[in-house]
């Protein structure tokens, strides 16, 4: 296997072999909200699901540099559609971030659209509707079932949702939302990130008294286990915090969870989807994870003071996405509309193992474009 890269032309040949691919399996995707590959073919969800601001995300990544008209058409479609999310209400949990950042926020920034705007600030109005001031984080999902009480969980993938707080303080001169977005990530610091730099999935408050009661495994093996997953949603999220706000914690925290990141890969750079696996348990890949990180990894190498810690965390991206380029690709595939295959979103539930998943995608092709240099982030 292929694992490195002497110069960065692959990325050009990458991106180009990514729009190419995309002309074509957005023909029969549309306007809809694809989520998992299953025998070569992307499974669509409802518009409530909280993947549904990634193909859309997707695609104005290409727009912003290809121009295609018919790529922002569709964009356009799938946020005209989050509408009716916003009005059925009851779906609506703390993924309002992932799904109108990459649908509302992004058209914003590229076209300045007004109802693209609106839209953006009445979702940021109900993700800082879920902030419990008690236990000082964001609730993050509803009741799956009837009965069930979650309204103490909080998880470490929040930490991408944050940027659409920031947005909204930004756009509209109000620091509440910022506000409720720091004391947040501040929860995240102290609950979450621990001192070898993995990373707790899910941490359960007592919603009334703020009180830590008990942390969950979720879709990493164990409760003290290292899903790759969740480690770069804190890279990729607590370099993204210390964007926004400066604060220096959030960088450290985001250097540290990359620490542990990288010690942790195999030969070929792409993380097993936990880091922590006991004998007799199959170490899928998780590409996903491996492409969350990378962008992460090349915002710090942004945020860091010095050429050679710079260099450190910019080649460790570049790495990543090299291989998931060359080893994990299904560019000349007919039978096949992910762009990465391997991916694990829930192995304990045995959900999507080892398949291409959206998310996975845009991460990736968020990558090749920030090392393109094609433009501000979405985030």
């Amino acid at each position: 296997m292929s694992t490195s890269s002497t110069s960065l032309d692959w990325v050009q040949e990458a991106w180009d072999k990514t729009v190419h691919k995309v002309a074509k399996t957005s023909q029969r995707i549309g306007d809809r909200f694809p989520h998992a590959s299953v025998k070569g073919e992307y499974q669509l969800e409802p518009a409530s699901w909280w993947t549904a601001g990634f193909w859309p995300g997707l695609l104005w990544l290409l727009y912003r540099d290809t121009q295609d008209e018919q790529l922002k058409l569709l964009a356009e479609s799938c946020e005209g559609q989050l509408d009716q999310v916003i009005a059925d209400y009851y779906r609506l949990d703390h993924d309002i971030g992932f799904m109108w950042t990459l649908t509302s926020v992004a058209r914003y920034k590229l076209l300045g659209a007004e109802d693209s705007k609106r839209r953006g600030l009445l979702a940021a109005n109900l993700l800082a509707a879920r902030f419990n001031v008690q236990g000082n984080y964001i609730r993050a999902w509803n009741p799956w079932h009837e009965g069930e009480d979650n309204a103490g969980w909080a998880i470490i993938d929040c930490m991408m949702n944050l940027p659409l707080l920031h947005w909204a303080s930004r756009t509209t001169g109000d620091p509440r939302y910022s506000h409720i977005a720091v004391r947040h990530a501040d929860m995240a610091l102290e609950h979450f990130i621990r001192p070898d730099g993995s990373v707790n999935h899910i941490v359960v408050f007592d919603p009334h008294t703020g009180e830590k009661l008990e942390v969950k495994g979720g879709q990493g093996f164990a409760p003290d286990s290292g899903w790759s997953r969740g480690t770069a949603w804190a890279i990729y999220g607590m370099a993204l915090s210390h964007l926004h706000t400066g604060d220096v914690r959030y960088l450290d925290a985001a250097k540290r969870a990359a620490h542990f990141f990288i010690a942790n890969l195999p030969e070929d750079h792409v993380p097993h989807w936990d880091f922590r696996l006991p004998e007799g348990i199959t170490a899928y890949r998780d590409t996903s994870a491996g492409a969350c990180a990378a962008c992460g990894l090349l915002l710090i190498a942004e945020q860091v003071s010095g050429g050679q810690e710079s260099s450190l965390y910019r080649q460790a991206g570049e790495r990543i996405l090299h291989s998931l380029y060359t080893n994990y690709g299904a560019w000349d595939s007919e039978t096949e509309e992910g762009l990465i295959l391997h991916g694990t979103s829930h192995y304990p539930e045995g959900k999507n193992v080892d398949v291409p998943l959206i998310y996975g995608d845009y991460y990736f092709v968020e990558g090749l474009s920030r090392l393109l240099g094609h433009g501000e982030l979405f985030w």
